[in-house]
């Protein structure tokens, strides 16, 4: 990915139950392969996508097994951010969660999007 490549972020407020976490990732992830710099929000429900184990079940056909899509987001050197209140809403904490994701407010998308992001929703 070139150094100076666009930023891409994608909401994801959706969790394992709803098609549109799958298609959020399935999307971030062709972001990276176009050469995008992406990093995904996760919101709500979409919380609940990156706590351990969570997504292993989950596949909407014909896209690829969600736990698939987020390990390859992740390998491929996307970003993902869990929302502070809505991780501690849930009682969950870091050791919840994947390894490699940060609980973070949303400052983090905003300062992305005053860089002049673009954003995406599901």
């Amino acid at each position: 990915m070139a150094e100076n490549a666009r930023n891409l972020v994608c909401l994801i407020a959706h969790g394992i139950d709803h098609e549109m976490s799958s298609v959020g990732f399935t999307i971030a992830n062709g972001g990276i392969t176009a050469g995008l710099k992406v990093s995904i929000f996760l919101s709500s429900a979409g919380v609940d996508l990156v706590r351990k184990r969570a997504a292993d079940t989950t596949q909407v056909n014909p896209l690829e097994p969600l736990a698939d899509l987020i390990r390859d987001f992740m390998t491929r050197g996307g970003t993902i951010w869990a929302c502070t209140p809505c991780v501690k809403s849930r009682g969950y904490s870091e050791a919840d969660l994947l390894d490699g994701v940060v609980i973070s407010g949303a400052s983090v998308i905003h300062e992305l999007i005053k860089q002049g992001a673009a954003t995406l929703s599901f």
